[in-house]
């Protein structure tokens, strides 16, 4: 597989706030919406082509979506991109000398792995690996 963008993330304080703009303002299709308890998260999902644009929302005021909002405001949080193997991904991108903000992935959204490069080694941007255990629905 080619490695591709999976989705954008927006850091919003409550993701009712804003679901309107993409699934009707914008025509954009129904959302998933899960909690993330590992993140401290709420997250919602809208499809767009073949990514998707992630909303979240803290769900603990000491969380760090919450940090993030309170000192950037509501916007751009991270891009996501798939991989096929995110600790074989992981692994290679630290053996480069990457700062990365996990040692090993963690779980995420949709029953994903995930694991972060910290902006420090991308030029400012939270950049997510995200590997899907099966199929993407």
């Amino acid at each position: 597989m080619s490695p591709r963008i999976d989705h954008i993330g927006v850091a919003v304080r409550r993701i009712e706030d804003h679901l309107a703009l993409y699934t009707d303002a914008l025509g954009l299709g129904g959302a998933h919406v899960e909690e993330v308890p590992s993140e401290q998260a709420r997250v919602g999902f809208v499809p767009i082509g073949e990514s998707d644009i992630e909303l979240l929302e803290p769900t603990s005021p000491d969380s760090v979506l919450t940090r993030f909002i309170d000192k950037r405001g509501e916007g751009v949080h991270h891009v996501a991109i798939e991989v096929d193997d995110c600790a074989a991904a992981l692994a290679r991108l630290k053996a480069q000398g990457l700062r990365t903000v996990d040692d090993a992935p963690r779980p995420g959204a949709r029953g994903t792995k995930v694991a972060f490069i910290h902006p420090s080694a991308t030029g400012g941007v939270l950049i997510e690996l995200v590997e899907y255990g099966q199929a993407r629905d």
